[in-house]
């Protein structure tokens, strides 16, 4: 019995041994482990818990100022005072929203968005309910806070163009990036910001990434569901660069006004180094309605605008040139040696060809003229023959030496290229061989020939300039960043005969200064500052015999979309000529109004060097 009891006491004793080593190896790994892990790898688990404790967070950069040439603001940033709801703390939006309300314009869209907004994202996200509130409607917010669970003001940044509609097409707007932009945005961080704005038209657009900046960051600490705790620090980002344009705002403001309402395109240019100091479209938009968020019927009103708004004619709308082609005409019949300054033609007011009858705006004729009586009187005979003479090849060839049929570059989005036809051209595009009647009527600027007012104004540019194929552009300067824009002169020439140049200018300033110019209503009288130029009207519609022969009516007695376009080009001064502009009036009938607004323009211009020259002389 003894001697069993002894076995069984030996038995447990062992198990019990076995037992206690087994825990005790379990518990030295334990040991062992915790060790590990709280000791040797201590650093590594540490920031683990910190990247899982602490978000780096990106903050929208102030965007780069755009300025004038003489560094007035263009376009600014300036603070937006933002109402903005927090669910978990308002709980019942609606009612909360039915208060703000009462203070508060508060839309049903802004509603609905909101409501929207709230379902989608977490209860403690920020939902913006109205942006760029004025300062009294933050006061009414804050004064009734205690009545508005969930709302309070954020403070953030918008876009602001403190001359409207002056600058709109030039400058363009800032919007949302959208999910194309996004994509085609490659790996940068800023374009996924919610309150990043971007350029999508003009300046804003061709510059945008040197006026968007860098981005700062916040680094901030979140608990486990990722609710902010607080923030640990701070660096602000980097403002975009500034652009400087070449725009003078004073000029360009003073264009904007003289041409009113109408609709239409001008440009006044630097002939020697191709600034652009003043571009006007009319009639334009207020950039800062696209910056503050433009509404569905404001939208619809400015797309349904008869004399669209939305489109910058001064470099997208393509005209018939009319009568200020002329001088290409002559340059090229001149070049061809189809005809000599001295050359007459006789003007019956007509002109036959085979079948057809090409009429001349003086029903009378103008009789026997030469070059500088026809371009100073506008004869549409002269320049008839002239054109059946020299062929439609050698026109466009000369044509696109000025100019034409291309775009110029000019650095903002949206420039069109006109249409110079030629016989290639024409098989090309419309299977067709080339009519030659079709050269008479491309002679005068009409037919298939269309430009915009920029080429015009290169065109007067590179006659003024002496035949330097000067290139427009706006920017001036990037902050220290090299401008890529053409640099001001000197320009290749493209090859005129000075001779022929000569000849073509003093008839241009005797379309302004003599007696029976077409202009002559128009001339600038202070010495020193004439200005020579050359007027045009292009038809918009085809004008039948019939109507011939009864009797046509007088422009402004017609319907205004069935009213010839009016065009104009000019440069001054005559004895050293600096600037050259032109405009086209859509429908504007014919030039009694519009040629002053370039003799005004061009004396404030001229007037403004002198200032300038006086104030650079020491005392």
């Amino acid at each position: 019995m003894n001697q069993r009891e002894n076995e069984r006491d030996r038995l447990f004793t062992r198990r019990a041994l076995l037992l206690g080593a087994g825990q005790a190896s379990l518990f030295a790994a334990l040991v062992g482990r915790l060790y590990y892990l709280q000791v040797i790898d201590a650093d590594r688990y540490a920031t683990l818990a910190d990247d899982n404790r602490i978000n780096l967070k990106l903050l929208t950069p102030p965007r780069g100022r755009i300025l004038d040439q003489h560094g007035k603001a263009l376009a600014i940033n300036r603070l937006n005072y933002r109402v903005v709801i927090v669910y978990e703390q308002a709980r019942d939006v609606e009612a909360t929203l039915d208060s703000l309300g009462l203070l508060i314009d508060v839309s049903d869209a802004d509603r609905h968005r909101v409501m929207r907004e709230v379902k989608r994202k977490r209860s403690f996200v920020p939902v913006i309910v109205r942006d760029d509130l004025s300062w009294d409607e933050v006061a009414k917010v804050e004064i009734n806070a205690p009545d508005l669970p969930g709302i309070t003001i954020d403070v953030g940044q918008s876009r602001y163009y403190p001359h409207t509609e002056s600058v709109g097409h030039i400058l363009g707007y800032v919007g949302a990036v959208s999910e194309a932009e996004l994509k085609a945005g490659g790996d940068d961080p800023l374009l996924e910001l919610p309150d990043l704005r971007i350029g999508q038209t003009g300046i804003e657009k061709a510059y945008d990434t040197l006026l968007r900046g860098s981005a700062g960051t916040s680094q901030i600490e979140v608990n486990a569901v990722g609710r902010v705790v607080r923030e640990l620090s701070r660096a602000e980002g980097i403002s975009g660069h500034d652009v400087q344009l070449t725009i003078d705002i004073d000029l360009q403001e003073s264009l904007r006004q003289k041409i009113g309402d109408e609709s239409a395109g001008a440009v006044l240019m630097d002939i020697h180094s191709g600034e652009i100091l003043a571009m006007v479209s009319a009639p334009a938009y207020d950039p800062n309605l696209f910056s503050s968020g433009l509404s569905a019927a404001s939208w619809e009103e400015l797309n349904s605008n008869p004399k669209t708004p939305l489109t910058n004619k001064a470099i997208a709308g393509q005209y018939s040139p009319g009568s200020t082609f002329k001088m290409t005409t002559a340059l090229a019949a001149l070049e061809a040696g189809v005809i000599t300054p001295e050359t007459e033609i006789s003007c019956p007011g007509f002109y036959n060809f085979g079948d057809v009858q090409f009429h001349c705006w003086r029903k009378t004729g103008h009789g026997s003229v030469d070059l500088h009586r026809a371009l100073t009187a506008s004869c549409d005979v002269f320049f008839y023959e002239t054109a059946r003479r020299v062929g439609i090849d050698r026109l466009a060839e000369m044509a696109r030496r000025l100019g034409f049929g291309a775009e110029l570059g000019i650095d903002i989005p949206g420039e069109r290229p006109g249409l110079i036809p030629d016989r290639a051209w024409k098989l090309a595009s419309l299977g067709q061989a080339w009519a030659q009647g079709e050269t008479i009527s491309c002679g005068i600027g009409q037919g298939y020939v269309t430009a915009t007012p920029l080429q015009l104004a290169v065109m007067a540019a590179r006659i003024a300039n002496g035949g330097y194929a000067v290139m427009p552009h706006l920017c001036k300067a990037v902050d220290d960043v090299p401008s890529t824009q053409p640099k001001p002169g000197p320009f290749r020439p493209i090859g005129l005969n000075p001779v022929h140049l000569q000849a073509i200018q003093k008839a241009m300033a005797a379309v302004i200064n003599e007696p029976g110019g077409t202009g002559y209503a128009a001339r600038i009288t202070e010495p020193g500052m004439e200005m020579a130029g050359k007027t045009g009207s292009a038809q918009t519609r085809h004008i039948s015999q019939a109507e011939r022969d009864k009797g046509l009516k007088d422009q402004h007695q017609l319907a205004w979309r069935d009213r010839d376009n009016a065009v104009f080009v000019a440069f001054a001064p005559i004895s050293n000529p600096r600037y050259a502009f032109s405009i086209v009036v859509e429908h504007g009938a014919h030039g009694a109004w519009f040629e002053p607004v370039a003799r005004d323009i061009l004396i404030e211009a001229q007037k403004r060097d002198v200032s300038a020259a006086s104030l650079e002389k020491p005392i």
